[in-house]
């Protein structure tokens, strides 16, 4: 009777652990330095991954509250926004209405899931007719203030074969602070050499599941225990991968011990 009861216990706090990690979503915050940032300039960027047409609260309220308190300089979204079965798009759109409501710059590289999407260009004229800025394989340069100027690069997904990486890094200034937007880290290696401080990534899920002390059992993309399944790893000379664990779910619908996550990066000057 002992054991039932104790298989039942353990039974009902897996559930809850999962109900709990699938649905409630925590803000982490990273502090990063660079030589490339001015002495007593600061770039906050926050990052949305995976949402996957997932809402949180009423209209997504308590998303919306976290993200517009979070003062951040920039918004980038890094794919996925909705999922390849997603029917109506009329959350994801209102969430991105009043994300830029609050926040002048916000980016966008498409994922995998919308690319298996039926409608994807009618979904990216959408981000675009919203104020969204879109990167397939492109740059943009971007002042923060008088004294901070960046540059924003956005490679279009890498499971699709659409990305080009040279075309997007094409005529770049290397003496400001590169930001890389990639859905997937997947091929990180072949951005090593290229001219990137830091690159944002997701697609992962954080491994969807993950075991304490050993980590990740899988992750899209790289199978088996994953070399890249989330927070941050320097993949070169002064260059840094952060992969975000996302919001959302898709085909398996839980998470384990990997929580909902939206990301606070904060850059400042390095000496």
């Amino acid at each position: 009777m002992a054991s039932v009861l104790s298989g039942a216990f353990v039974g009902m706090a897996v559930i809850g652990k999962v109900m709990y990690d699938t649905n409630v979503f925590k803000r982490k915050e990273i502090q990063i330095t660079h030589k490339k940032i001015m002495e007593g300039s600061r770039l906050r960027i926050l990052q949305m991954s995976d949402l996957h047409n997932k809402v949180f609260g009423r209209s997504n309220k308590k998303l919306l509250q976290t993200i517009e308190e979070a003062e951040a300089d920039m918004v980038v979204i890094t794919g996925d926004l909705i999922d390849r079965n997603t029917k109506q798009w009329t959350q994801v759109f209102s969430l991105i209405e009043r994300i830029v409501r609050v926040y002048r710059h916000v980016f966008y590289v498409p994922g995998n899931h919308e690319w298996d999407h039926p409608l994807t260009h009618p979904f990216l004229e959408g981000l675009k007719e919203r104020r969204v800025t879109v990167l397939r394989n492109e740059h943009v340069a971007l002042h923060i203030n008088d004294s901070l100027r960046i540059n924003v690069v956005g490679i279009d997904d890498v499971n699709s074969n659409r990305e080009k990486v040279g075309q997007a890094f094409d005529g770049i200034d290397q003496q400001f602070y590169t930001i890389l937007l990639s859905h997937s880290p997947d091929f990180v290696n072949e951005y090593k050499e290229k001219p990137a401080d830091l690159i944002l990534s997701g697609h992962t899920h954080g491994g969807k599941v993950r075991i304490p002390f050993l980590g990740s059992l899988v992750a899209p993309g790289q199978g088996l225990l994953p070399a890249y399944d989330q927070g941050m790893y320097r993949t070169g000379y002064n260059q840094l991968l952060y992969v975000d664990r996302g919001l959302g779910t898709s085909v398996v619908h839980v998470r384990f011990f990997n929580q909902s996550l939206i990301s606070l990066m904060e850059v400042t000057h390095k000496d």
